[in-house]
């Protein structure tokens, strides 16, 4: 179904940034305009996943 291949991108965007937030969390000086974007990024995603399963 659409919808599933719809969330199943989003879920793998998601877990993409997530992976993206923890390698820049590991960096000895973090860019914290970069972790505030990827933080926006995937709560985006995340309110499109519950939208979609609603």
């Amino acid at each position: 179904m659409i919808v599933d291949v719809n969330k199943s991108s989003l879920e793998t965007h998601h877990a993409s940034l997530e992976n993206k937030l923890l390698e820049e969390l590991k960096r000895p000086q973090p860019d914290q305009k970069l972790i505030v974007a990827i933080k926006k990024q995937k709560l985006r995603l995340k309110d499109e996943m519950q939208r979609i399963s609603a």
